[in-house]
């Protein structure tokens, strides 16, 4: 909205910084996290009030996590306010990139909200059915890709390898789905210990703000030899509001978290994550940057598989963290050293713009 009245004024005066991608991306965040760590009191005692019980605590989980009962869940809803307002007041709103992605964001949270809901409510783990639930996530991502590839090609790009591509065409809006749902139920799947999931969440966007900036210059592209993509920059602005809406949030969910995220913000922001790798053509350098995710979702896909297979788990439990707390490990514990892992190949995902 300012970018568009700064525009409408000719940028006279100081509303010349707004023209600059770089100095929308700072307010944004500083936006998103004033607005989420004011608006973050109100949610939580209006969450308690309505909730009572709050989020329901797996029994046969670590015995440590039956102290978190009564802790509020759907703290995702202060998060999409904070990102979604900061957006609209600093993002260029003629961007068809930046709508796709805050689709996703807000899609995917609706539906985790209600996810969140039927739990609460019941009082149970179950929630909607699985089948629903991905049917519904397709739903949105297929959309959100069908407005993304308008605007860009349908080629795979590899990373190391400069200018190095595989043609997918049609099939481009079936694996860009894939991506975005895969990202959301990945970050889904690590939301169980406090500040676990938000922080990589945070790293991974400030990543990717890089890479689409990056990505949408045509001087930088060419040099690094990776795609150009038009308007990509405005991306960075998006991030720079997930990573402003998850600081906030972060100061309420720092151990002991006095709210829990829920499906309403991990989804919505692990979809948010994958519209972005999407957009910005960095399908498989999210793999690397998100890989605690990809690490979470491989854990419980081979902890199913080999348990149906022979009755026997691979794991002590799954997700991946709760392995660890049952090897001895305290949350905090996991929670810091799953963080330095996602410092460590966020900058591995950025050395792949050089080398190649």
């Amino acid at each position: 909205m300012l970018y568009l009245l700064a525009e409408w004024l000719g940028f006279e005066g100081a509303l010349n910084l707004v023209r600059y991608q770089t100095f929308r991306f700072g307010a944004t965040l500083m936006t998103a996290l004033i607005l989420g760590l004011i608006i973050g009191p109100r949610f939580i005692n209006m969450l308690r009030v309505r909730q009572g019980k709050g989020q329901p605590i797996r029994e046969d989980g670590p015995q440590t996590h039956l102290a978190k009962v009564g802790t509020p869940t759907m703290g995702g809803l202060m998060i999409l306010v904070a990102l979604v307002l900061s957006l609209l007041l600093w993002m260029d709103l003629r961007s068809p990139l930046v709508w796709a992605c805050l689709a996703v964001t807000i899609g995917f949270g609706l539906i985790g909200f209600l996810d969140d809901y039927d739990k609460v409510t019941k009082n149970s783990h179950a929630g909607l059915s699985g089948r629903i639930r991905l049917l519904a996530e397709f739903a949105v991502a297929g959309v959100a890709s069908y407005l993304i590839v308008s605007q860009i090609n349908t080629n795979l790009y590899i990373p190391f390898f400069s200018d190095v591509s595989i043609p997918l065409g049609p099939l481009y809006y079936v694996f860009a789905a894939f991506v975005i749902v895969g990202a959301g139920n990945a970050v889904n799947l690590t939301d169980g210990l406090d500040g676990l999931a938000i922080m990589p969440v945070i790293i991974a966007a400030g990543t990717f703000a890089i890479i689409a900036y990056l990505v949408g210059r045509t001087d930088f592209s060419e040099y690094l030899g990776i795609p150009y993509v038009e308007g990509a920059g405005e991306l960075a602005v998006f991030s720079a509001a997930i990573m402003g809406a998850g600081l906030a949030f972060l100061w309420f969910n720092a151990p002991p978290a006095a709210v829990f995220m829920g499906d309403t913000g991990s989804l919505a922001l692990g979809g948010a994550l994958g519209a972005i790798a999407v957009a910005s053509h960095h399908e498989v350098v999210l793999a690397i940057v998100g890989g605690l995710f990809v690490l979470e979702a491989v854990s419980v896909i081979i902890q199913v598989f080999w348990f149906k297979r022979t009755g026997k788990r691979v794991f002590r439990m799954a997700p991946i963290h709760h392995h660890f707390e049952q090897l001895g490990w305290s949350e905090s514990k996991v929670v810091i050293r799953f963080w330095i892992i996602s410092i460590i190949l966020a900058l591995i995902g950025l050395a792949t713009l050089k080398l190649r």
